[in-house]
């Protein structure tokens, strides 16, 4: 898949709830974001960027930064998720996620700003890239995080993820679901674009 047109992706957001009710926005990072995702990740504790990159960073590494901005290239995208702060649009978390097509697997990451931490934003997030993961065609979603994060193997394990061994390092552990969401259901725009996409290809029963 290449990358997608600017003008293309506002048709990929959705509206989540917090589990207070405040609505959060999702959308694909665009080229404008470049200083604030920055800011964003220069201003996550030291302990969530370590469980974030399973290292000590500061701040995303230029090349890194770049790949964050290219939605599409390689099957790789990225979301940010945000709040209108004091008039202004404020990303409050973000998510990465990589189709593997030989798997039919999504495997993903995410994170989010301590600051809003327990207010079920991670939970939400889940629940929409498990429909983005559907969109894709993907029947699983896998990812991994640190035995020691003790946060997020808590999400995984509540949003219906089972757990196995890391294969190739033993200080982490890899969380697994696979998708069961139901056609007729289509909770998120990428889906419901797939969806129209997949009717627009059949042929008429006239033709």
């Amino acid at each position: 898949m290449s990358t997608y047109r600017l003008e293309e992706l506002k048709q990929y957001s959705d509206t989540l709830r917090t589990r207070d009710g405040e609505a959060i926005h999702v959308r694909f990072v665009e080229p404008r974001d470049i200083d604030q995702l920055q800011h964003y990740f220069r201003s996550l504790s030291t302990r969530s960027r370590y469980n974030r990159f399973f290292g000590a960073i500061s701040e995303l590494p230029k090349g890194l930064l770049n790949d964050f901005l290219l939605v599409g290239a390689r099957e790789r995208f990225t979301v940010v998720a945000t709040k209108m702060v004091d008039g202004f649009e404020t990303i409050v978390a973000e998510a990465r996620y990589a189709l593997h097509a030989e798997t039919s697997a999504l495997e993903f990451g995410l994170s989010v700003d301590d600051r809003w931490h327990g207010r079920g934003i991670a939970t939400a997030l889940i629940k929409n890239l498990e429909c983005r993961a559907a969109a894709l065609g993907a029947e699983h979603m896998f990812g991994d995080t640190l035995r020691s994060n003790e946060t997020m193997i808590s999400l995984a394990r509540t949003s219906g993820f089972a757990f196995v061994n890391h294969p190739d390092d033993w200080k982490l552990v890899q969380f697994d679901k696979e998708i069961h969401l139901a056609p007729k259901d289509i909770p998120c725009a990428s889906w419901r674009l797939a969806a129209f996409s997949r009717q627009a290809d059949r042929p008429s029963a006239s033709a």
